[in-house]
């Protein structure tokens, strides 16, 4: 592009336009490296009498794409210049008929986005806000948001009017407007595209309208009619405010178009099936509801919501099914696989214990899968220890129930490839035990001949040491300084009685209770974790989940004891400063929770 051009176009100098012009027309076709015109850059700024003045020279331009696609208008769209955007919007809808070959309002960039697409994507940002982290920027920042996407949605509507039969079009990720401001939670663009009544089920676009460059026009030939909708991988636009998590949209558009909540995606997944994977129970409880077939409404690999609910881990989601309709938990997919069942595969053992505890029938809990497999035999398959664990526990299950290939679960523990580590061993036991109670006069199933029964090292088994050692650890250097706190307690002692001097003191009763608290927990991790080597299996799935709770609690119980210590020794000469310790020590287990969220609850057990 010509320099003198350029700077004329970045400082919106009309005049010198002009002139530039003037002397060579053709220099309004020039380009910059990435194929942008000067009406590319003039809406990207904001200088709307710039914009006329080149399309009033080169209308063609207002057409003309650049190497991502983008037209004048889907840049126009991407910004909050309301006034270039109107300008652009109103000639395109003057664009020629005889030139209809190319409609700017319908033309889509390599992402297959409209101008509407770009409006909407960039109103996201808008109204979302990047808010400000700084507390005295907070206000303003909001306001001008707020003015930001009120401008957003004035073009929003402006492109509606102009021509609403974009709302229809999808783009690469099969999305029309209405599916993005409906995931979105842009509620305001919602009821703004519903006005138009947009077709929710578009179907297969024929001869997309490509960003060319402009040609002869042709005569049009007449576009097939589909057969029937197209089922979207996004699915309907109720789909992605249930995915979105937004309650208040899913209930407008539901008002609106009371069929969505009948329709799938591509999957044959429908909107209780995401509800389920997102464990929304709030959206689950509105859409059962509203129709409570959806629960037994199955997809391609014939999964009920409450499968996938048990698949995702979604405890809420299967608790709302449950009530609503309990006879679902009777559903099984494509391969005879129930809830359990899915539960067991997918490693989600809160489900399978929730489930566990909903479930009344002992059929279901031993239902066989089409090859024959309980949850059980599932389970100790895929050598799911949890799971084993916890359907061993329960009197229902069936531990002596062969599958079509006439093996129980004990055999399919035997036959693991490389042996049995310290855990299968374990579970082999248990296993053994529950047939013996169940069938003691029958015989045995024959157990693998083939297997060696033999401990094997696993890489949990190496870690198994160091793990006990850094917990022994940690617990005796608790129990040390605990010790040594109940000898020199705050305050001191008398000289006459040798008794401390702070006793009538509330702080020093919570600091002597805290600090006790503190070292009996370690001591007592200390002790259990002396008789690790006994029985490791054991120790590793039961005592050390107790050791690391333990361990925690006597942690925070120091921190107590020391704000105690402080406040009932300085409170009296410098209150402020026993307020400043106390605050600081209240902010510790916060920020060892911001850095390490859920993992500071972390067991390293398998699953």
């Amino acid at each position: 592009m010509d320099p003198r051009l350029y700077q004329a176009v970045s400082q919106g100098n009309v005049q010198e336009l002009r002139e530039l012009t003037e002397k060579d027309p053709k220099l309004l076709q020039s380009k910059t490296p990435h194929d942008n015109t000067v009406l590319h850059i003039a809406a990207k700024l904001g200088h709307a009498e710039f914009v006329k003045e080149v399309v009033n020279r080169d209308n063609t331009l207002l057409v003309t794409p650049n190497k991502d696609g983008d037209t004048p208008l889907h840049i126009a769209a991407r910004t909050t210049h309301t006034n270039v955007a109107s300008l652009l919007i109103e000639l395109a809808k003057n664009w020629p008929d005889i030139e209809s070959a190319k409609k700017p309002l319908k033309m889509i960039n390599n992402q297959r986005n409209t101008a509407l697409h770009e409006a909407v994507n960039t109103a996201l940002h808008e109204a979302a806000g990047t808010w400000p982290l700084k507390m005295v920027d907070e206000f303003l920042s909001k306001k001008k948001t707020v003015s930001e996407f009120n401008k957003k949605k004035k073009m929003i509507h402006e492109l509606l009017e102009a021509d609403s039969e974009v709302t229809s079009m999808l783009n690469k990720k099969q999305e029309t407007p209405l599916h993005i401001a409906a995931r979105e939670g842009l509620s305001e663009i919602v009821d703004e595209i519903l006005k138009y009544d947009p077709v929710v089920e578009p179907t297969e676009p024929t001869e997309p309208t490509e960003p060319t460059e402009l040609t002869e026009p042709t005569e049009p030939t007449e576009p097939t009619e589909p057969t029937e909708p197209m089922k979207l991988a996004t699915g309907t636009p109720l789909h992605q405010a249930v995915l979105g998590g937004h309650i208040k949209i899913v209930e407008k558009l539901l008002h609106e178009k009371p069929n969505l909540i009948e329709k799938d995606d591509n999957k044959g997944n429908t909107v209780l099936h995401s509800a389920a994977q997102k464990n929304y129970s709030k959206m689950v409880d509105l859409l059962l509801s509203k129709n409570p077939k959806l629960a037994y409404q199955t997809n391609k690999e014939e999964k009920s919501p409450l499968l996938v609910a048990a698949a995702y881990g979604s405890n809420a989601a299967i608790e709302e099914i449950l009530k609503h309709c309990p006879d679902a938990v009777e559903q099984a997919d494509d391969k005879g696989r129930n809830a359990l069942h899915i539960a067991v595969n997918s490693r989600a053992v809160g489900s399978l214990k929730f489930l566990l505890k909903r479930i009344k029938s002992e059929d279901i809990i031993n239902r066989p899968d089409k090859n024959g497999n309980t949850p059980l035999h599932l389970a100790a398959q895929k050598s799911r220890i949890q799971s084993m664990l916890l359907l061993l526990k329960d009197k229902r299950v069936k531990p002596y129930l062969v599958n079509n290939d006439g093996k129980t679960a004990r055999i399919l523990v035997e036959s693991l490839e490389g042996g049995m580590d310290t855990y299968e061993m374990y579970i082999w036991k248990k296993l053994k035990e529950r047939e013996t109670k169940t069938i003691s006069k029958q015989q045995f199933p024959e157990a693998t001949k083939s297997r060696s029964f033999r401990r094997q090292v696993t890489p949990s088994d190496k870690q198994f040491k160091s793990i006990a050692t850094t917990y022994t650890l940690v617990a005796a250097l608790i129990a040390t300084v605990t010790f040594a706190a109940t000898f020199t307690v705050p305050g001191g002692y008398g000289q006459n009685d040798g008794k401390p001097l702070l006793t009538h003191h509330a702080a020093f009763k919570v600091f002597i209770i805290s600090n006790t608290i503190a070292m009996c927990s370690s001591l007592v991790v200390v002790f259990c974790f002396i008789y690790a080597w006994k029985d490791p299996v054991q120790f590793k799935l039961n005592q050390l989940k107790w050791g690391h709770r333990l361990i925690v609690i006597a942690c925070l119980a120091m921190i107590v004891a020391l704000a105690t210590a402080v406040f009932v020794t300085i409170s009296e000469d410098c209150k402020w400063l026993a307020i400043v310790v106390i605050l600081i020590c209240c902010s510790a287990p916060f920020i060892v929770w911001a850095i390490l969220r859920e993992d500071v609850l972390f067991i390293p057990v398998p699953q």
